[in-house]
């Protein structure tokens, strides 16, 4: 992991993909509201995610990743309300190798600190083409 600020949200970042490596569902569910609402651009139009027991089925699909290593290009953060928005340089192993993708993920956190709205953005697909 590259380039990630000392800050509060950066530790909320370093945290959620130590949590995807160690494939920990309920400690990512436990940093998304109740009723948190996750949009993801991976399958190349819009899949929405509302409450964890969406989310887990979104999440389910990520602890497959092996390998992940991010590389932070573009980091931006707010407060009041607590907002970050970030882009990725992700690589992550396959069967015959690498994947090499990039990411434009933002969040906004609630009162408690929760992520409550997860904008995740998929600008580079692995297979080289460009959202």
């Amino acid at each position: 992991m590259k380039n990630v600020p000392s800050t509060p949200l950066g530790d909320l970042y370093r945290e959620h993909i130590r949590l995807i490596l160690a494939k920990d569902i309920h400690g990512l569910l436990n940093q998304y509201s109740e009723d948190a609402l996750l949009i993801s651009s991976f399958e190349k139009v819009p899949k929405y995610f509302r409450g964890h027991t969406e989310l887990k089925t979104h999440f389910e699909g990520i602890l497959g990743i092996e390998g992940l290593e991010t590389d932070i290009a573009f980091w931006a953060e707010t407060q009041d309300p607590t907002t970050l928005m970030i882009v990725e340089a992700i690589t992550l192993k396959i069967p015959d190798g690498e994947a090499h993708m990039r990411f434009a993920d933002s969040w906004v956190l609630d009162e408690s600190g929760k992520i409550k709205i997860h904008f995740a953005g998929m600008t580079q697909y692995p297979d080289g083409s460009v959202a």
